[in-house]
């Protein structure tokens, strides 16, 4: 069933207001997928925080304009799923990496992050970024990994003595 003009429109605005807040997008051809698996990937990336949708092409162009993937434009022809991540950079790769290791049909087509287009090659590098909770860890372990060494710096003279202490005081108890 074809869309009217006005559906078309407020297609195009979703999409548009979707691109403009999201973090990375990733284009893939889903060609040979049923819908059961169709199903199942929009499951998995509802779960994640990511927004997957099937536009025409003509319509994905007219959604991404004026946001910063834009560079995608190039890219859009064939049967193509957008995926955008909304939480973190990274999620639309991870869902579409892990859904394409069971399904081999869905082919990553390209990626694009702070207005720059990546190759499909690079999903990789793109789903191992790491999430939030992830890098505040990363950022309190590094932060926390000096004052560990000062304190054990400042505490070692001491427990030396005490050391050396106690292996007098055993010596002088074995004699």
């Amino acid at each position: 069933m074809p869309l009217r003009l006005e559906d078309k429109k407020a297609l195009v605005a979703a999409v548009n207001v979707v691109a403009a807040n999201a973090y990375s997008a990733l284009v893939a051809e889903y060609r040979g997928l049923t819908v059961t698996q169709m199903t199942e990937l929009r499951k998995q990336a509802r779960e994640s925080g990511v927004y997957l949708r099937v536009v025409k092409n003509t319509l994905a162009r007219r959604a991404i304009e004026g946001t910063e993937f834009e560079c995608l434009g190039e890219i859009l022809s064939g049967p193509l799923l957008l995926a955008f991540s909304q939480e973190d950079p990274g999620a639309a790769a991870r869902v579409v990496k892990k859904f394409a290791r069971e399904n081999d049909k869905l082919v990553t087509v390209g990626l694009a992050i702070s207005g720059n287009l990546l190759p499909a090659a690079d999903l990789d590098r793109l789903a191992a970024l790491p999430n939030l909770e992830q890098a505040l860890g990363m950022l309190a372990g590094v932060i926390q990994a000096p004052i560990t060494k000062l304190v054990r710096t400042l505490a070692e003279p001491h427990t030396k003595l005490v050391r050396t202490l106690a292996a007098v005081r055993d010596q002088q108890q074995a004699a």
